[in-house]
């Protein structure tokens, strides 16, 4: 056991990013924490790469970006645990890290703010829309409203900035980060799956610890949504067998529904998934169903299908 797991005094370090996002994130889970263990916590903010660099995020490779410093970390003894948004997570397993708790994700959809309360379909042909995200661009461009897309960075009061400065006409952001931050009713439309599909493990959360310390994994585990584990993991794997990072055009969302069988209650998942051109003209779009259980399994046969109908060719050149 940790000394410090064993020392019930000492509150336990939070590693987080520095954006008011991030740091809204890692409260949320540290007064989780404390209220289900009696446990204090203290948050210790890092500075990631991918908050220093003004790359644009499919420039530096976006797979860790904000995830390797938190990491290091970890390993090195300075922080305890980590909370990350789950979407920037590698999908690669991390040697000496264990994921410990998926807490309950927030809503995992898309939302826009745009000029003037506009919805999607109310922009005019032409309006600039900005995202930093090379999925949510080729799943807008294939909707086909003659839009112009803009590549922005920034964290959340900067991208908004660029609508009310009128440098753009419309932002797409995380509906979760939006709430996290109590923004969302800033949303002038919550864009449909059915239009755009989220990034695979958008809306949850991940709390990382070093894999030596059981007694800590244990802990933190009291946070673990079994059922937001499982989507997420569905999703993850399709995006590890896509052989795609988290800047790729890929969009992935697993539901969970409960049903009958034989009059026995059954929990499924539902994954949908979407790889798209950069320009929007092509893509494939595939769904499948599958038990709760079986989310790897669920995952990995989607990612086989879609590759065999030539989702390869539409990422251009895949991030490892």
């Amino acid at each position: 056991m940790s000394e410090r797991i064993a020392d019930g005094d000492k509150p336990l370090r939070l590693g987080t990013r520095r954006s008011a996002l991030a740091m809204a994130q890692s409260g949320h889970v540290a007064k989780a924490l404390t209220e289900a263990t009696g446990r204090a916590v203290e948050l210790v903010e890092i500075t990631t790469y991918g908050d220093t660099s003004r790359e644009h995020l499919a420039q530096i490779g976006g797979t860790g970006v904000f995830v390797s410093a938190l990491r290091d970390a970890l390993l090195d003894g300075s922080i305890d645990f980590a909370v990350h948004s789950l979407k920037d997570l590698p999908t690669a397993e991390p040697e000496g890290l264990v994921l410990a708790a998926v807490p309950p994700r927030q809503d995992p959809r898309d939302a826009l703010i745009a000029r003037d309360g506009l919805t999607l379909g109310e922009l005019p042909p032409g309006s600039r829309i900005g995202t930093g995200s090379p999925r949510r661009a080729a799943q807008l461009r294939a909707l086909g409203l003659g839009h112009e897309i803009v590549p922005i960075r920034g964290n959340v009061d900067t991208r908004i900035g660029y609508v009310t400065s009128g440098e753009i006409d419309a932002v797409v952001l995380a509906k979760a980060g939006l709430a996290r931050l109590g923004r969302a009713d800033e949303a002038t439309e919550v864009l449909d799956p059915l239009q755009m599909l989220p990034a695979p493990g958008q809306g949850a959360l991940a709390v990382e610890c070093a894999s030596s310390d059981a007694a800590l994994a244990e802990l933190l585990a009291v946070l673990d949504d079994p059922d937001t584990r499982a989507a997420v993991l569905a999703e993850r794997m399709l995006l590890a067998e896509l052989e795609a990072g988290c800047s790729a055009p890929v969009g992935a969302l697993a539901d969970v529904s409960v049903g009958e069988s034989g009059g026995v209650e059954v929990t499924e998942l539902y994954l949908r998934a979407v790889v798209a051109s950069e320009d929007g003209t092509m893509n494939v779009r595939l769904s499948a169903t599958g038990p709760l259980d079986e989310a790897a399994s669920l995952g990995r046969s989607l990612a086989a299908e879609m590759l065999a109908r030539g989702a390869a060719g539409l990422m251009g050149e895949r991030v490892p």
